[in-house]
């Protein structure tokens, strides 16, 4: 059972790390589930709103002109949001609410040429991903991770893609779970599905969301 409880764990915070500015499908499914945003969520929301715009921008429109884009991401889960998350593995949620904070790192050229070219691999660079945990009675749970993607696209839509999961620093317990985690998916990739599937969702639908705003 602790080794379900971890690797649950483990599961919603590679979660969270995958979702970046857009939000993986689970994670939608999870914030559908909450009725009303509190006031810190709906100001995390709209701050993650100007890192969306800019890479849409990018995306879509292609001009060369401007600075290469940068972005201080918070994204905070409540406890129900994150047992939604990690149903299918058949345990439920431990502790409470997850608050990470993620610095995006995206050159201009690789968006635009990501579009533009028949064919583009793109190698971002490395991401920083820094979690706290609430447990409860215990001192919060601080996590940190990075990954440097690789993606490779096909007229303007992602099709391959891999996170190659760097450095973890986390309590030993949860440190060893992510580490087997993110080796294996180093060694077979096996979240590259979900990778290119949010990669182009964002491209096709969620930058529809906010063209008023990067047209």
């Amino acid at each position: 059972m602790l080794k379900d409880v971890v690797r649950a764990t483990c599961v919603a915070l590679l979660c969270s790390a995958v979702a970046g500015p857009a939000g993986a499908q689970d994670v939608k499914s999870a914030e559908l589930a909450v009725e009303a945003l509190t006031p810190a969520e709906i100001a995390e929301r709209e701050a993650r709103k100007a890192c969306k715009v800019e890479i849409c921008s990018a995306f879509h429109l292609r001009k060369p002109e401007g600075p290469d884009i940068t972005c201080n991401v918070l994204k905070s889960w409540r406890k129900e949001q994150l047992q939604k998350m990690i149903e299918r593995a058949k345990v439920s949620w431990p502790w409470g609410p997850v608050k990470c904070v993620a610095d995006i790192k995206l050159k201009r050229a690789d968006l635009i040429k990501a579009m533009g070219d028949k064919s583009y691999v793109a190698q971002l660079d490395t991401h920083e991903v820094n979690c706290e945990v609430d447990r409860d009675k215990e001192a919060p749970a601080k996590i940190s991770f990075s990954f440097a993607p690789k993606v490779t696209f096909e007229g303007g839509k992602a099709t391959k893609a891999s996170l190659n999961w760097g450095k973890i620093e986390a309590p030993t317990l949860v440190k060893g779970a992510m580490w087997t985690a993110t080796a294996t998916d180093n060694t077979f990739n096996v979240l590259q599905s979900t990778l290119v599937e949010d990669i182009n969702v964002f491209i096709a639908d969620k930058c529809l969301e906010v063209k008023a705003e990067w047209r």
